[in-house]
């Protein structure tokens, strides 16, 4: 019984983990664009996608190891269908991203008011389908990186915070100006619910969900299974 409780108690500091390391991830990287609106550019568009880039490598490395560093309802959602992540702990995960997420939009608004849409993710002149497809690529080859640094047993080791975060950078900087590149339906959710702004907001849920799934079929096939090829 003890041993129960204590696993539960493990649990909900994991979870919390998610909260926090959600919260981060948006106060930065949608932080950054909304200074960027009031700096008139100082940071520029490569400075943001160095940002979200840079503060994913530091929550991976910070919090890899409490909770598996997630930060995203996608990545959650793609370890479970992988068989890296139970199903119990699913939906309390998704919850806890989208909290930490719509905690870091309020505290945004309140510091910084209601400027640059609060960094919601738009379709570039309303293309939902353009974006909708490219969100699935850029999740799609964001989930094979995490797959093949950070879950597969045989990757190097100490290395997948980096791969991922450049990957998140790289994809932020190349396609932000024509999808947002959120990858990430919690990211998208936190500013879209605070700032009120639904325009094509099922594409940041579809898309990043869609490519992540597509991402476990794949790696599945590439790496026999995660398993060694005999």
């Amino acid at each position: 019984m003890k041993s129960f409780f204590k696993q539960i108690s493990v649990h909900r500091y994991q979870t919390l983990a998610e909260a926090i390391g959600t919260f981060t991830l948006v106060f930065a990287g949608t932080g950054a664009v909304m200074v960027n609106d009031i700096s008139k550019g100082a940071i520029t568009h490569v400075g943001i996608s160095f940002v979200f880039g840079a503060i994913v490598v530091a929550l991976i490395y910070a919090m890899g190891h409490l909770s598996g560093a997630h930060f995203n309802p996608a990545v959650t959602l793609a370890f479970w269908t992988s068989g890296f992540f139970p199903k119990h702990r699913v939906l309390p995960y998704i919850l806890a991203q989208s909290l930490g997420a719509i905690v870091a939009s309020a505290l945004l608004l309140m510091s910084l008011g209601r400027v640059a849409n609060l960094g919601v993710t738009l379709p570039l002149n309303g293309n939902w389908l353009q974006s909708l497809v490219l969100e699935t690529v850029l999740t799609f080859i964001l989930m094979l990186v995490i797959f093949g640094s950070g879950l597969d047993r045989r990757a190097h080791i100490g290395f997948a915070g980096l791969a991922i975060g450049l990957t998140v950078g790289v994809e932020a900087a190349f396609m932000g100006p024509i999808t947002g590149a959120s990858m990430n339906p919690a990211r998208s959710f936190g500013p879209a619910l605070v700032g009120a702004i639904w325009q094509y907001h099922w594409v940041y849920w579809v898309g990043p969900i869609l490519g992540a799934q597509l991402a476990v079929i794949v790696y599945k096939q590439l790496s026999n299974d995660f398993q060694d090829i005999r």
